[in-house]
């Protein structure tokens, strides 16, 4: 495993090694001291891991392809924006918009995450074993949101066709937002995330809600939704 210290190495050139290392699948990297850097080991496009010691500032693993990315501490705003593919892992708490507009990959937050975690995701899978903000999933087109504690106001706002399993409490629900059946082949999505995850929950603790599907078109009914 190869070392970069961020309290003598600038930022630029950290992320230019990774992105070097990424491109040519070398091996495993440790980055200590990262002081709450922003845009630390973002657009990496390789099977690389990385383990950042500390907390981190926004847009943390921002447009991760195939890489896994561990922070030890907390993250701040965008933590995995725009993940392709791979695996970000954080073990403390994420601040707003966690994994928004995410298309792959899963995203795991052992601590909680803060309003809009998952905005328009689009295919990515976010695991929160704590709880989640307002708004979270709003505009959320596809994959997986699993919450193993309680979720905030507006839940799944207009969202699409993504699958939200919420273990706690819901404050609210968001427009075009309900709750739905539970079929076999959703506790078997939700098992595998969880065992993904390392989540100690039970599938059968879930509800999950999704799009009712009412503001897929416009309809005058419905015109105080939109």
């Amino acid at each position: 495993m190869r070392t970069i210290d961020m309290a003598t190495t600038p930022l630029r050139d950290l992320n230019s090694t990774l992105q070097a290392a990424a491109a040519s699948g070398e091996g495993q990297w440790e980055i200590v001291n990262p002081k709450g850097s922003h845009a630390v080991a973002v657009g990496l496009d390789g099977p690389i891991a990385v383990t950042i010691k500390g907390s981190t500032g926004y847009y943390c693993a921002g447009m991760n392809k195939a890489a896994k990315i561990h922070v030890t501490g907390s993250v701040g705003p965008g933590v995995a924006e725009n993940m392709m593919s791979g695996h970000v892992i954080i073990e403390g708490d994420a601040s707003q918009y966690a994994g928004a507009t995410g298309h792959g990959g899963l995203l795991v937050i052992k601590g909680n995450a803060s309003s809009r975690c998952g905005i328009s995701m689009k295919g990515i899978d976010i695991v929160v074993h704590g709880n989640i903000g307002h708004m979270s999933a709003f505009m959320a087109q596809s994959g997986n949101l699993v919450v193993l504690g309680d979720a905030g106001d507006a839940l799944g706002d207009s969202l699409y066709e993504a699958r939200l399993f919420v273990r706690g409490s819901v404050k609210s629900l968001g427009a075009d937002c309900v709750e739905k059946e539970m079929r076999p082949e959703h506790v078997e999505i939700l098992r595998d995330l969880l065992d993904r995850s390392g989540a100690e929950a039970k599938p059968e603790e879930f509800k999950r809600y999704g799009s009712a599907r009412q503001l897929y078109n416009f309809h005058v009914d419905n015109a105080g939704a939109y």
